[in-house]
Order: structure tokens, then C-alpha cells, then sequence
């Protein structure tokens, strides 16, 4: 590893809490202005989404991911970095000097998934010091939640910067679109049903908060965090995964997608993985390493983004939502804050599972269009409003 490649592999892990984390901005360190930003945003043809097309679109996200973390381990299997899922988009933060295969590895991706789902993948980059000035900036910390799971936090607003220009159509390079890579999507798993709350009370909440003010950001999140974890309970607590609601899909066309966006067409993966998926419903409930495979979904379920944004998935009772909603008024009405949320009836996961040992991850979003409804409800909420430009 050399240089400033190392640069977010050789962060600290901090074992504090997260309002701690925001009270320490010393915490934070600002990212090299040869990083670059990718944002991938993926896009059914069809303007017509049902509610299968929200789960093709996260698994299609997921596998965004997964392919940008295969291709690294191939270049350099100590390097890591930061990356954030968001139902219908992904953004990674990568040293320049992988970025070429990195890109190609993504456009092979977008031609696979074309081919497969219709879908198209909008994807841009940018350096990080073409975006970061005195009013944005991409500062970076990583927190350690448990045993199992560590994430990065962001602050300042440079990495939205990016993300709303790539949005926009703007990119600050061209892509070499000539340039492929092999597609590798091992690890690509999305045998998870509907997952409902534990408590048949409860809602699903996808919540997303933005503060436009980096002086304050710190502070403000903190402040919004404290009030989640009084309400609804610490981080394990609202989780809306749990080990007694978590079931499989067995059904074949659950196995079909997972496939075909994995390797295309293959009957003999389709029967194999089906029969793995039927008798594995039986290893989770009475073999014990299956059922601490499990608890290890709970503590490794990416339900808190934390990208410049608070993004979060939570399970919580119609009582605590109303109060949540209530204290996120006054801070709106003050203008520290604009937030939005979409409340539904159950979550979806989709999963990069390297070994089911300690080396996976499992991306939460919720139903009905999760992530996505909630950015959706914001931009319709503020649509006069353009605060990062």
C-alpha cells in the first residue's frame, strides 16, 4: 500500500458512541484531494415501478457495491474505503490510482444489467479537490457500532456536492467506455423476504435529515441522534432487523433474480441455489452456527448512513414517530434542518456475503420505495430550493 492510498485503511476505528463522535470533530480528517467521488444512481426504463422493481433496484444497487469491492480486492486485498448505499444510488470515496479499473469494472456492470433488468446506471466522479472550499468539505471519521460492524461517518458537504452535479449530468472526466473489465459479482445474495417489525405495531421508518450549515452540522446531527436513541432506543434497539423476523423467500423467482443479476442465466445455479435456499431455512432455526449466523445479520445490517446526511432505517411504534416528527418540525421551522421521511410496513435487505463467518454486509432499505421515497418527498418538499450550489 503506498502513500495516500492507505489514507481510510489506516484511520482509527473509534469505539465511542456517535454523539461522542460529533463532539469530537478533531475526529475527523479531510479527505486527500486526490481521492475521487463515484456516484452511481440506477434507473428503471420503465416509469412505472411496482413494488418487485424497488427490490430489482436495491439488489442492483447492492451489486453496484459489490462490484467496486471485488475489483479492489483483486488490485489490493489490505486496501478499503468508504462507500455508502442508498436504496437506489451507491457513492464511493477512491484513491485516484484505482480509479481507471474501478470505472471500467463499473461500465461492464452497466452493460450486464442493461442486458438483464432494462436498467440504466447514471454514473459520474469527480476529485475531491474540485469541490471542497471554505463552504464544502468531505471530512471523514470511522465509528465502530459493535463487534462485527465499523462504518464510515462524513461531514461537510462536498461529498453531496458531487453527488447533485453527477445527478445533474455533470462530470468532470470522461470515461474510457471502451475499457471493460470482467464482470465479478461473488458474494451477490437476495434470498430475504419481506422483513416485518418484531412488533406488529410498528412502522418502518426511512429518515432522512440534511443540514446545510457545516459550523453546525456536528452539533445538529448529534443533537437529532440523542433524540432517536431517547426515543426509539439505541442503535440495536430500533434495529428493524431481527434474528425472530428474518425469513427466506424460497420461491424460485426469488433465486432467478438473485441470478440473473449475479451471473445471467444458469439453470444449474438456479436449481442448486434453490435447493441450498430450501434446506437452509432448517439449518438457521436448529443448527447452532446457523443460528448465529443470524444474530451476525443483526450486528452486521447497514441501517445508519452517515454520509454528510443522516440516512437511517428504523422500526418504531406510531407514538414515537409522532414525537420524532414533532422535535424535527421545531429544528425545520428554525431552518437548521430539512428532512423528510417515508413510513411503511416492512423493510428489504440485500446482501455481499464473502464467507458467513464475520465477512459480510447486509444493506437495509425499506419498502414501497424506502430511500428512495424519502429523497423523492424532499426534493418535493424544498423543489424551490437549491442550497448546495
Amino acid at each position: 500500500m503506498n502513500g495516500l492510498d492507505g489514507f481510510y485503511t489506516e484511520l482509527p476505528k473509534h469505539s465511542i458512541s456517535l454523539i461522542d463522535l460529533y463532539r469530537n470533530e478533531s475526529f475527523f480528517k479531510t479527505v486527500p484531494e486526490s481521492w475521487h467521488v463515484i456516484h452511481i444512481c440506477v434507473k428503471p426504463i420503465s416509469t412505472s415501478l411496482t413494488q418487485n422493481h424497488y427490490k430489482d433496484v436495491n439488489v442492483t444497487t447492492t451489486g453496484t457495491i459489490i462490484t467496486v469491492l471485488n475489483t479492489l480486492k483483486r488490485l489490493d486485498i489490505n486496501l478499503t474505503i468508504p462507500y455508502f448505499f442508498s436504496g437506489s444510488s451507491s457513492t464511493f470515496i477512491i484513491p485516484d490510482t484505482i480509479l481507471a479499473s474501478i470505472l471500467s469494472a463499473l461500465e461492464s456492470y452497466k452493460n450486464h444489467i442493461k442486458k438483464i433488468l432494462d436498467f440504466h446506471l447514471d454514473f459520474g466522479h469527480a476529485p475531491s479537490c474540485e469541490v471542497c472550499d471554505e463552504d464544502h468539505s468531505i471530512r471523514i471519521a470511522k465509528l465502530r457500532h459493535n463487534e462485527f460492524l465499523t462504518t464510515p461517518v462524513i461531514l461537510g458537504n462536498g461529498l453531496k456536492l458531487v453527488e447533485n452535479k453527477i445527478k445533474e449530468g455533470f462530470e468532470f472526466f470522461k470515461r474510457n467506455e471502451n475499457s471493460r473489465e470482467d464482470l465479478n459479482l461473488d458474494g451477490l445474495e437476495c434470498r430475504w423476504d419481506e422483513i416485518l417489525p418484531a412488533n406488529p405495531e410498528n412502522k418502518i421508518i426511512c429518515l432522512l435529515v440534511k443540514c446545510h450549515d457545516e459550523k453546525e452540522q456536528a452539533k445538529t446531527f448529534g443533537k437529532i441522534i440523542g433524540e432517536i436513541d431517547y426515543l426509539f432506543g439505541d442503535l440495536n434497539t430500533r434495529n428493524p432487523i431481527t434474528t425472530s423476523n428474518l425469513r427466506l423467500d424460497k420461491s424460485i423467482g426469488k433465486i432467478k433474480k438473485e441470478m440473473l443479476v449475479r451471473i445471467g442465466h444458469n439453470n444449474n445455479y438456479l436449481v442448486s441455489n434453490w435447493l441450498i435456499t430450501f434446506f437452509s431455512t432448517y439449518y438457521f432455526k436448529f443448527f447452532t452456527k446457523g443460528k448465529h449466523y443470524l444474530h451476525k445479520i443483526t450486528q452486521l445490517s447497514d441501517t445508519l448512513k452517515l454520509d454528510g446526511t443522516i440516512s437511517t432505517v428504523i422500526s418504531g411504534h406510531p407514538k414515537q414517530i409522532n414525537k420524532l416528527t414533532i422535535f424535527l418540525d421545531n429544528l425545520e421551522s428554525k431552518n437548521s434542518i430539512e428532512y423528510s421521511m417515508h413510513i411503511t410496513r416492512a423493510s428489504i435487505m440485500s446482501c455481499y456475503v464473502q464467507d458467513r463467518n464475520e465477512n459480510h454486509i447486509h444493506f437495509i432499505d425499506g419498502a414501497d420505495g424506502g430511500h428512495s421515497a424519502a429523497e423523492l418527498h424532499l426534493l418535493r418538499k424544498f423543489k424551490n430550493k437549491n442550497t448546495y450550489f
